[in-house]
């Protein structure tokens, strides 16, 4: 994509509204537009990020087993006051009627239609286990939206709902999420430690939240520092038992400002780490709370009905781009992780306009294309130091910049964004180590 092109509407300043390090460098990168409180468009630059982690998280749910449905935004009040939870939800839930003044909702989560997709279709207990999964938007009316799409009303998420026919099958359905979140946020480039937690108004008795440690975290958190360190599962049979990976991460010490214990940080000494967090998912276990309310059984193996047991494990896709953000940059900007970058490589004609840089630029250009590789041009007719400012901004892995005096002598620059590293090197051998990362 040439840069003279593309619509990325980067910013020189900050803008007043923005109180955190991610918020302030989306907008300044050109990746979202505040449309109204807490909501927000999403220019190119950010769409494709989100894509990009969209493409990770499906993958590693299609990997554990689960199913990808979509449906629907607006929900049925009936649904809820089925469950029982159209009263109990709270202001945060938007309600609105329609035309024949019926009661509707935009979803802030699905647990109650999905519960009626699996009642309406499945029988017999043949048919289980099922893990049915989206990638959808959602709404929760937040009463002080803030820090951008950290605390947004609306945001799109990753919600996987899982039946079985008894606890023992819906605890390994459990452990299952678990392990593929531990993969997850490792192919983002994130470390995030998994610490129990309450399951608030989604209800249950076992639940886990996965933290990304960042200086501007919402909460405090506290863990054995050994977690840091972990390597998240690889290679995983997903069929065999996991319980041995949940023990080796939940055995360490890890819990947020309001579970902390303070003769636990007293023994750990020196191995205990006490940061700030970020929530980026969520996963719930709670038997038969919506399943025993909305009558979804299957008849067992002894001709019998058998109530199904649920599990519900989110996460927060949209707020991943602004975690990553505030683990991931430095005093010029967003540094991608390889795997979520909108772009793989940002190369900068530093003379546009020059026969020989354009040619060159071009032959580059043309070879990293025919590779796969995702390049964005930097073409326009603009000083170098406002393109370098913008690169690094945007912050993609690569720079390959192109010079009057480098296309002399047969040599461009090329650069690793994270690290600042600079080699000189000709045009076929850093085509060439671009495609081989």
């Amino acid at each position: 994509m040439r840069l003279s092109r593309y619509f990325l509407p980067t910013l020189k300043e900050t803008p007043t509204e923005a109180q955190i390090v991610s918020h302030r460098l989306m907008l300044r990168a050109g990746m979202i537009r505040q449309h109204a409180a807490g909501i927000y468009n999403w220019l190119p630059l950010g769409t494709r990020v989100l894509q990009n982690i969209i493409q990770v998280v499906r993958e590693e749910q299609n990997a554990a087993g689960a199913q990808e449905i979509i449906m629907p935004t607006i929900q049925s009040g009936d649904l809820w006051k089925e469950s029982g939870r159209y009263d109990d939800y709270g202001p945060e839930m938007l309600r609105i009627k329609d035309r024949h003044e019926r009661d509707m909702l935009y979803g802030p989560t699905h647990e109650e239609v999905v519960t009626d997709i699996f009642r309406n279709n499945i029988k017999s207990y043949r048919d289980l286990p099922k893990n049915l999964y989206q990638i959808n938007w959602k709404f929760r009316d937040e009463v002080r939206p803030r820090f951008g799409l950290m605390r947004g009303r609306e945001f799109l998420m990753k919600d996987a709902y899982s039946f079985d026919l008894d606890y023992e099958r819906s605890k390994h359905a459990y452990n299952q999420m678990f392990v593929a979140y531990l993969r997850t946020f490792a192919r983002l480039g994130l470390k995030a430690i998994p610490m129990k937690a309450d399951s608030g108004p989604i209800g249950g008795d076992l639940s886990h939240e996965f933290i990304v440690l960042a200086d501007t975290g919402e909460s405090a958190v506290f863990c054995h520092k050994a977690l840091l360190e972990k390597p998240a599962p690889q290679n995983v049979d997903y069929d065999a038992d996991l319980q041995p990976i949940i023990d080796d991460w939940t055995s360490l010490y890890a819990a947020t400002d309001d579970k902390h214990d303070a003769a636990m940080a007293e023994k750990l000494g020196g191995d205990l780490v006490s940061a700030r967090g970020i929530e980026v998912g969520h996963i719930f276990h709670f038997g038969k709370k919506y399943s025993d309310p909305m009558k979804a059984s299957v008849i067992g193996s002894d001709g019998n009905p058998v109530t199904v047991m649920m599990g519900s494990y989110g996460i927060g896709v949209s707020r991943l781009v602004g975690a990553i953000i505030e683990a991931s940059h430095d005093e010029h900007g967003i540094v991608w992780p390889d795997s979520v970058a909108p772009f793989d490589v940002g190369l900068i004609n530093l003379k546009s306009g020059d026969a020989a840089c354009d040619t060159a630029c071009k032959q580059i250009y043309d070879a990293l294309r025919v590779k796969n590789r995702d390049v964005l041009y930097d073409d326009r007719d603009d000083r170098a130091g406002v393109k370098f400012a913008d690169m690094d901004l945007i912050g993609l892995p690569w720079q390959v910049i192109v010079g009057p005096k480098g296309v002399a002598k047969g040599v461009v620059e090329l650069k690793r964004r994270a690290t600042g590293a600079k080699e000189e090197m000709s045009f076929e051998a850093a085509v060439a180590k671009l495609t081989v990362l």
